[in-house]
C-alpha cells in the first residue's frame, strides 16, 4: 500500500512539474522521482527557482565587482583595465596581491566626499518633498468611494506608461529658458527676464519628486486603506477634532507605510543618474555620475567597482529597514 501510495504521488507530481519533469522522471537515475518527490516537491522548487536567480545576477556579479575593487591599475601592457589579484608564480603557487587604495580614495579624496555628500543630500530632500506632497494624495484616495479610488490609482500609475527618458526630457522643455514656464510667465507679465531653472539643483529636486512620487503614494495607500475608520469615529465622540485625531491616530498608524515608501525614493534617488545628467548642475557630480566616469571614461575599474561596493554598503541598512516594515505590514495583513 505504500508503495503505490508513493507511485500515485510520483505520477500527480509528474504532471504538476510538467514535461520537462516527465522525462527526468522516466529516464532519470534510480529512485529519481522519490527523491523529487521527497525533496523537491512543491514549496522547495518554487523557492529554488528565486534563489537561482540571486546567485547568477547577484551573487556572483557581486564577487566579481569585490574582486576588481582589490585590483590595481592595469599595466601598459595587460589587456584588462586592471591588474589581477591572484597570479601564478613560478613554483606553481598562487600570489594573492589586494590593494585598498581604490576605497581610500572614496575618504581622502575630496571630489568623492563631495559627492556622496551631494548625493545623500539630495536623496533626502527629495524623500521628504515627495512625502509632503504624497501623504495628502495617498489619504484622499484611500479615503475616496471605490469607483473613484480605482481612478486616482490609474493616474498615479499612469506616467509609468511612458518612457522615463522622455518625461525628463519633457521637464528640459518646461524649465529651459525658452520654455513652457518661462514663456507663459512672461506672457502673463510676472516677470521680464526669464528664470534660470535649468541646470540647477532645483531642477533636480523637481525631477526626482515628478519621477518617484508613485513609488512614494502606492506604499502609503496600501497603509491607510486598512486602517479602521471607527477609530476616528471614537476619538469624534471623545471630542478630539480632525487634527488631533489624525496626529494622535491616523500618523501614528501609517509609520510603516511612510517608512517603506521613504526608502523606496531614498534608496534609488542616491545612485540617480539620468536626472541630474541632463537637469542638474554642471559643476556637482553625483556618486552615480562618478562611477560612470571612472568605467567608461577613466578606465579606472578598481575605483568604479569600490564606489558600487561602498554604495551597496551605505544602502543596505535602508534597505534592511525595509525588508523588516515590509514584513511586518505582511504580517498585519495576514491577521
Amino acid at each position: 500500500m505504500k508503495t503505490a501510495g508513493r507511485n500515485v504521488a510520483a505520477r500527480d507530481s509528474m504532471g504538476r512539474l510538467g514535461p520537462l519533469w516527465s522525462i527526468f522522471f522516466r529516464f532519470g537515475p534510480p529512485r529519481w522521482s522519490q527523491y523529487v518527490v521527497t525533496n523537491w516537491g512543491g514549496q522547495r522548487l518554487v523557492i529554488a527557482v528565486p534563489y537561482l536567480w540571486l546567485l547568477v545576477f547577484f551573487l556572483i556579479p557581486f564577487l566579481i565587482v569585490l574582486y576588481i575593487s582589490f585590483a590595481g591599475p592595469a599595466d601598459e601592457q595587460s589587456k584588462l583595465p586592471y591588474a589581477p589579484v591572484i597570479t601564478w608564480v613560478a613554483e606553481g603557487g598562487t600570489q594573492i596581491k589586494l590593494l585598498f587604495t581604490s576605497y581610500s580614495y572614496l575618504i581622502h579624496d575630496p571630489l568623492y566626499v563631495s559627492a556622496w555628500g551631494y548625493s545623500i543630500k539630495l536623496a533626502a530632500v527629495s524623500t521628504l518633498f515627495c512625502l509632503l506632497v504624497g501623504y495628502p494624495m495617498a489619504y484622499a484616495i484611500s479615503r475616496s468611494t471605490p469607483t473613484m479610488r480605482n481612478i486616482f490609482l490609474m493616474l498615479v500609475i499612469l506616467p509609468f506608461w511612458t518612457s522615463f527618458l522622455l518625461r525628463v526630457y519633457a521637464w528640459i522643455g518646461l524649465l529651459k529658458a525658452n520654455g513652457v514656464i518661462n514663456n507663459t510667465l512672461m506672457w502673463l507679465g510676472i516677470i521680464d527676464t526669464p528664470i534660470g531653472m535649468m541646470n540647477t539643483t532645483f531642477a533636480v529636486y523637481i525631477g526626482i519628486v515628478y519621477s518617484y512620487l508613485p513609488f512614494m503614494i502606492l506604499p502609503l495607500y496600501s497603509n491607510l486603506e486598512k486602517h479602521d475608520n471607527t477609530l476616528l469615529e471614537a476619538a469624534n465622540d471623545l471630542g478630539a477634532g480632525p487634527i488631533r485625531s489624525f496626529l494622535r491616530i491616523t500618523l501614528p498608524l501609517s509609520k510603516d507605510g511612510i517608512v517603506a515608501g521613504s526608502l523606496l525614493v531614498f534608496i534609488p534617488a542616491v545612485g540617480e543618474y539620468v536626472i541630474p545628467t541632463l537637469l542638474g548642475r554642471t559643476d556637482q557630480l553625483m556618486i552615480a555620475t562618478l562611477l560612470y566616469n571612472e568605467f567608461d571614461r577613466n578606465r579606472q575599474w578598481p575605483t568604479a567597482c569600490a564606489v558600487a561596493i561602498a554604495m551597496l554598503l551605505v544602502l543596505i541598512v535602508p534597505i534592511m529597514i525595509f525588508q523588516h516594515f515590509q514584513n511586518k505590514e505582511l504580517k498585519a495583513g495576514r491577521k
